[in-house]
């Protein structure tokens, strides 16, 4: 219980101390033009309060990840707290935040149009057909894992219904304009969410149930023999730091008021999600404590079935029946926006205005089509790419951060650390996993891995130091 108490605590310090020093670092300033103001156009381009981006935010870079990823990241046992808090605190939060305020600067573009701005145009390039791949790999996880938890609910409406009813949504609300349903519902789903999370949290202070704390004896390979570095980091990414939020924070970098509600809508809302990951964590181990552990219990189930159980069981009837809401609600608003986000892409790649309705379907028809043929793909094959994607594209991010703050004399160090550091994650991976070369915990797989990362960091240091010879020179 110790690690859990003292990690919650943690995150939720974060917020008022990190978090005000990134707005140093960022140097906010209150009075600033921002795009809601300056490009508004009644669909994308839309001001909102700021409670209700702080909500859409959390609903959309929450999906099933810090649920599903939480609970599959809990088979490490307690190690797995630590990453969620100082990955969410140092790593996903600092990304997320100094990435949306580069984004509300920016007039709101996508995050690949930033990635080509400061990183070149042949990161651009690849970044765009990158993105486009993970949205729609996100879009179809969502479809999937959501349509599964309402068959197991609701059996009385085949998988098969479940999966046509969701897409026809996503393509309604990836079609209207953004305060029309996703700005009007989805702080109500938001609640949900929140309400869902603490309520497991009283359970768990509360409750007669045991959650481990980290010991160093602890400290091992999961059952399914994979190991922890750098397995723990890409199974647990949207509670710790996800590329995903990247491709989401355009969608309220064009509603912000203020970059002053910057630190609340992306700091804040990672923050967040850290909170809720951690403690699906804790309920994961706490619950199935006594089963052998998360790993013993995990190697016959599902997550979704582990979701269903636990709400079920801790929550009762009614809590159970809102657990699920808010799990369900958790990726519903993640896919529609997923697509949403692939559609801004392709309009700012292309110079599409979305002001016309035709142009909006244009868009969408194609991307909804591959969407449904990968629904059929095997969903663990879908998901188990999606996440070394997912965390690829957040480490682009990073360093495109660390060129930002270079360009703008600002402190490097809050970013180049958390680069340097998922840049050999993401290429040990490579080496390590069966999906790709399948080297296992062999010496050379981490060889392999830190030689890219040492030649991908000193290329990025060679250009910090002709970015800092260009500036003097001028």
């Amino acid at each position: 219980m110790i690690t859990f108490i003292i990690c919650l605590v943690l995150l939720i310090v974060a917020y008022f101390t990190y978090g005000r020093y990134l707005e140093h670092v960022c140097k906010i300033d209150s009075s600033a033009s921002v795009p809601s103001e300056r490009l508004y156009d009644g669909v994308d381009y839309v001001p909102m309060p700021r409670w209700r981006t702080f909500l859409i935010q959390l609903l959309n870079i929450a999906g099933t990840g810090p649920i599903f990823g939480a609970i599959l990241g809990a088979c490490y046992g307690p190690v797995a707290f630590l990453w969620i808090t100082l990955g969410g605190i140092f790593m996903g939060a600092m990304h997320d935040y100094i990435s949306g305020v580069i984004l509300v600067r920016n007039d709101g573009l996508s995050i690949t149009e930033i990635v080509a701005r400061y990183l070149g145009k042949g990161a651009g390039a690849f970044m765009r057909v990158f993105s486009v791949i993970l949205l729609l790999l996100v879009g179809v996880v969502f479809v999937v894992s959501p349509a599964d938890i309402l068959s197991a609910r609701f059996d009385f409406i085949s998988r098969n219904w479940w999966l046509a009813i969701i897409i026809a949504y996503y393509f309604i609300a990836t079609l209207l304009p953004i305060d029309k349903l996703i700005g009007k519902i989805y702080p109500l789903f938001g609640a949900a969410l929140v309400f869902m999370a603490l309520g497991l949290l009283g359970v768990l202070l509360f409750g007669d149930y045991t959650i481990p704390a980290m010991t160093l004896e602890n400290l091992h390979i999961n059952k399914a023999n994979l190991p922890l570095v750098p397995t723990l980091f890409i199974t647990i990414a949207c509670g710790a730091i996800s590329g995903f939020h990247a491709t989401q924070s355009p969608l309220m970098a064009r509603c912000v008021n203020n970059e002053k509600e910057c630190r609340m809508v992306f700091y804040g809302s990672m923050i967040s999600e850290s909170i809720i990951a951690l403690i699906w964590a804790a309920i994961a181990m706490a619950f199935f404590y006594e089963d052998g552990g998360v790993s013993a219990v995990m190697a016959g189930h599902t997550p979704a079935w582990a979701v269903n159980e636990i709400a079920n069981t801790t929550l009762g009837i009614v809590g159970g029946i809102l657990a699920i809401l808010g799990v369900v609600a958790a990726p519903i608003t993640s896919g529609d926006t997923a697509f949403r986000s692939a559609r801004l892409i392709i309009a700012d790649v292309f110079h599409i205005e979305q002001r016309t309705k035709w142009k909006r379907l244009l868009i969408c028809t194609p991307l909804f089509a591959v969407g449904i043929v990968l629904t059929f793909v095997d969903f663990d094959v879908v998901w188990r790419y999606f996440a070394w994607t997912n965390q690829a594209l957040a480490t682009v991010v990073l360093w495109c951060i660390v060129i930002y703050l270079n360009l703008n004399k600002r402190n490097i160090w809050v970013a180049l650390p958390p680069a340097v550091f998922m840049t050999f994650i993401c290429a040990s991976f490579v080496f390590v996993s069966n999906q790709f070369f399948g080297l296992g915990t062999a010496p050379v797989a981490y060889i392999c891995g830190g030689v890219v990362t040492l030649a991908l960091t000193a290329l990025m240091w060679w250009r910090l130091r002709s970015d800092n010879k260009a500036s003097l020179n001028k």
